[in-house]
């Protein structure tokens, strides 16, 4: 592998994705969004979202978006498709600055977080760079690294299903170029206290860089979030990337636009590994509508939080063991075979995921609305008797 990956090498090997040249089964499985468990590959072949169902439980969305500002920003918009979004990306880019409390300069925006994870992945996983996480939580990051060679030390969640930040670090060592936080974390949906998490982040950024992933942050209370976020770790000048996304409680999945914010020089060696324009008007648009939408927010809120406690009650009264989820989606141990689970809601018009995980299998349920989730518990019932 070079040493650097020049914007040439990185147009071709992004040509070659695209067009499929000689790539293997395992490596298409390598790019989705999430490991792909035997019993999905058995089920659905390779991709988990080819299925359809009339309950998508699969992929973490948000069941009531886009907000009607959002929906009514690209109605109107649409007079600008025949323009270059550069103006509009601007605009975008000092919204959420002053919304963070940055300058410009410390913001970068991409076609949902997914590919500026990749990115980052590229940029920290070059020469066989080791990126360090907890084990499971979103791989999207970590599968990419591996495509340019870069390695992943993964570290075991505790017994509550949450990131364990001692183990974590003590696994750090000289070969560590990247240590990646994701709280709360997919697919558990667990949250660590911020007491533990940001002296972690502190510490640890003073020999690689912590990349925090904040995806499903608003589905906290807003005082919680101000605690939780690390945000203020940038703020601070330290070695730190946040990563956030309109995909999530803003329900703007379809559209694919999410940023990060960091320090300039690592916008600078994350972005250049950015192709085109990936970020349309009406995405732009839609981001800048529900930046402000504090209402929608609101009541995507309380709605997940109501279905959510239906399905916690479910798992407590069955007695399944489960994480404690403060986000969208509920994690728990398969009470049958995977293959038999996923068969038998799909046959019901439910689709969810099975992850593979300490040598069993994992539910990993989404959170629709309250009917879709007394439709899921009402299946599932029939699917595991």
């Amino acid at each position: 592998m070079k040493a650097q990956l020049s914007r040439r090498d990185w147009f071709k090997s992004s040509l070659a994705l695209t067009a499929g040249l000689t790539i293997s089964p395992l490596f298409v499985e390598k790019l989705f969004a999430s490991p792909v468990s035997a019993a999905e590959r058995y089920h659905w072949g390779l991709n988990p979202y080819s299925a359809n169902g009339n309950i998508r439980l699969n992929a973490n969305e948000n069941p009531y978006g886009p907000s009607e500002k959002a929906k009514q920003a690209i109605i109107q918009n649409m007079k600008e498709s025949n323009r270059y979004p550069f103006q509009a990306q601007a605009e975008l880019r000092k919204m959420i600055a002053d919304k963070e409390g940055v300058d410009t300069d410390h913001i970068h925006i991409g076609a949902g977080s997914g590919e500026i994870l990749c990115e980052a992945g590229v940029a920290f996983g070059l020469n066989e760079g080791e990126i360090l996480s907890g084990f499971p939580t979103f791989t999207e990051m970590m599968d990419y690294a591996q495509v340019f060679n870069g390695t992943w030390n993964k570290v075991n969640l505790n017994d509550q299903l949450e990131f364990d930040y001692e183990a974590m670090a003590s696994r750090v060592n000289s070969k560590t170029k990247l240590v990646f936080v994701c709280n709360p974390n997919n697919p558990t949906g667990t949250l660590v206290d911020p007491s533990i998490v940001s002296p972690f982040c502190e510490e640890i950024s003073k020999k690689a860089l912590i990349y925090s992933d904040e995806a499903y942050l608003e589905f906290l209370e807003p005082d919680v979030q101000k605690k939780v976020t690390n945000i203020d770790l940038v703020k601070k000048g330290m070695n730190v990337v946040v990563s956030r996304t309109f995909s999530k409680i803003y329900g703007l999945a379809g559209l694919r636009i999410g940023y990060i914010v960091a320090k300039p020089d690592l916008i600078k060696k994350i972005s250049q590994y950015q192709m085109g324009i990936p970020v349309s008007q009406h995405a732009i648009a839609a981001a800048k509508a529900s930046l402000g939408d504090t209402d929608f927010m609101s009541m995507s809120r309380a709605k997940n939080s109501e279905s959510r406690a239906h399905l916690e009650g479910y798992l407590k009264k069955k007695g399944f063991m489960h994480g404690k989820s403060h986000t969208n989606f509920m994690f728990f141990p398969a009470p049958k075979d995977g293959k038999t689970i996923l068969s038998g809601m799909q046959k019901k018009n439910i689709l969810m995921r099975i992850w593979d995980y300490k040598d069993r299998e994992w539910c990993r349920v989404s959170i629709g609305t309250l009917d879709e989730m007394k439709q899921f518990t009402n299946a599932f019932d029939q699917v595991i008797a």
